[in-house]
């Protein structure tokens, strides 16, 4: 720490790395110090927006930072992440935490023992539409949640499902909390060798069903959550940040037709990315558990392989 603020880095420094460098660089409560990424003239491009300094091999900032954001390809988020808390610095590591459990029990363990924060960015935990829905008094019934795009090559080295969809497991396993008992999936590569669109049906103890549709090779991007309750009816649409929610009102009955009271939300100047961070430095500064913490991502990672394992199945 320098002048009681965190020291940070950004190791990884596409599409999205560049977001956390700069949401880091407005930030009080920390410093910037680097931003890491192999070629030189991307890291270069990323320092000019955030004022840190630009590397291309993160070794010299072992031991010399508190914090990190890690947001390298998948395949590298074990070894990159291990190297960070090993070395005693907070780790704030892109979803899915790792590529296997076994990677992703090393990583809980290693954290566990140095007492240093995991936090998996699930970044739609943190969208403000998401945090205003109120399910304590009406658990859902049924979800469908639907998260497509078009083709982008960050992300295109695993699935869909851990690309794209684990989003939507680790919001509904969280939404739901109960067990998985059963899980059915169907989907197919159509631009990579991998998994590019996929459905998946998961059925819970307790008895609510939740349909989850990912695809990469949409036409447009739609990142939407439907959610049947006991009271009524709750979309959540993650792209415009918004959340509408349909009830019964008194009477229930006007004339033969339900009394629908709808209400809709708007969170113009959100910024789920900026309440990730924050929260991960001050769980770093006090010691706190994130809500998206390792266990949390490993979690979501376990879904993800029951999915995958239900996907290969169907293949063959």
């Amino acid at each position: 720490m320098s002048d009681g603020r965190l020291r940070c880095a950004v190791i990884g420094t596409g599409k999205m790395g560049r977001l956390h460098a700069r949401k880091y660089a407005a930030l009080p409560e920390c410093e910037l110090v680097a931003v890491v990424d192999r070629d030189g003239a991307v890291a270069a491009q990323a320092a000019a927006e955030s004022g840190a300094e630009a590397l291309t091999d993160y070794a010299p900032l072992l031991g010399c930072v508190d914090a990190v954001s890690i947001a390298v390809p998948t395949s590298l988020h074990h070894r990159v992440a291990r190297d960070f808390l090993d070395a005693g610095a907070h780790v704030l590591v892109e979803k899915p935490i790792t590529v296997t459990l076994e990677e992703a029990d090393d990583l809980i363990e290693l954290a566990r023992r140095r007492r240093r924060v995991l936090q998996v960015g699930h970044i739609e935990r943190f969208n403000a539409a998401l945090m205003a829905l109120d399910l304590e008094r009406a658990p859902p019934r049924f979800i469908e949640a639907t998260r497509i795009a078009p083709f982008s090559a960050r992300g295109a080295d695993v699935s869909v499902v851990l690309d794209l969809m684990i989003h939507d497991i680790d919001l509904i396993l969280a939404l739901v909390g109960a067990d998985v008992e059963r899980v059915d999936a169907v989907g197919t590569p159509v631009f990579t060798d991998d998994i590019d669109i996929a459905n998946a049906r998961l059925v819970f103890a307790g008895g609510c069903v939740a349909n989850v549709t990912a695809s990469r090779v949409s036409q447009k991007v739609e990142r939407k959550m439907r959610l049947f309750l006991p009271d009524g009816y709750a979309a959540v649409d993650f792209q415009n940040r918004a959340l509408q929610r349909v009830r019964l009102g008194e009477p229930r009955m006007r004339d033969g037709i339900p009394n629908v009271l709808t209400e809709t939300r708007v969170f113009e100047g959100d910024d789920p990315l900026a309440t990730e961070i924050r929260c991960f430095l001050a769980c770093a500064l006090s010691g706190a558990e994130p809500p998206t913490s390792g266990v949390t991502g490993r979690r979501a990672l376990a879904l993800a392989a029951q999915i995958g394992a239900a996907l290969a199945a169907g293949r063959h």
